[in-house]
């Protein structure tokens, strides 16, 4: 992605967080919400964090692991225009930790994996929305470090801040109560990671649930072509 179109995407999810409710934007002819009220949700098998509105024309699944990284290049190079694509409309993401490289029960990946379906919670009326929980991502992912210490309630309570979730869902994220069965989570997801690619099963993995495919992330375009089509 060229520097002067990361910009732009960069600036219009400025605007878009910035609008107060009731706003909306204007996109392949529907109104939609600002950006405050982007649908956030756990799929249905209780694995997955689904964040974007159910109409999206495009629909994926990421798999990802937090030591993974090469799912850090993914959120480096990609999330800004995932949050764009997911605020206007034209996306929605699921989510699907995984754990993989944690040495035990309780690792970095774990706390983290937990982290985000914590994110997910409403707390009191304070609930985080589709793309507040992107750019929570996007943080955890870009203060990564594999094999290192796990994070500490506080840095998770920061990084869901700087992310723009509500203050009582960092400070609940912060908290670091259980919100998954982890290992539970890694089985199921990793079978469904497996049943999508079993000769090379890896992170990131991006699967277009319309298609039905694993879709070639090496392709500086694949975003674009998946909006776009």
């Amino acid at each position: 992605m060229q520097a002067s179109r990361a910009a732009l995407v960069v600036a219009v999810i400025g605007v878009l967080l910035g609008l107060v409710a009731g706003c909306t934007r204007q996109t392949a002819g529907e109104a939609r919400p600002d950006a405050t009220a982007v649908p956030l949700a756990v799929a249905n098998d209780g694995y997955g964090i689904v964040a974007g509105f159910d109409d999206a024309p495009a629909r994926i699944e990421i798999y990802t692991e937090p030591q993974c990284t090469h799912c850090h290049d993914l959120q480096h190079d990609f999330g800004d225009e995932i949050a764009y694509d997911i605020t206007v409309g034209r996306l929605q993401v699921t989510y699907r930790p995984l754990t993989f490289l944690d040495d035990g029960a309780a690792g970095y990946s774990a706390k983290v994996a937990n982290a985000l379906f914590l994110a997910t919670d409403v707390v009191g009326e304070a609930a985080t929305s589709g793309t507040q929980f992107q750019r929570f991502v996007e943080a955890l992912w870009a203060h990564q470090h594999p094999g290192g210490p796990v994070f500490s309630d506080d840095e998770l309570r920061t990084m869901a801040g700087e992310a723009g979730l509500p203050r009582a869902v960092a400070d609940h994220v912060a908290a670091s109560g259980r919100a998954v069965d982890v290992a539970e989570m890694e089985a199921t997801n990793f079978g469904f990671l497996y049943d999508i690619d079993p000769a090379q099963t890896g992170t990131p993995t991006v699967y277009d649930l319309k298609a039905g495919e694993k879709l070639d992330i090496a392709d500086d375009g694949w975003l674009d072509k998946l909006v776009d089509s």
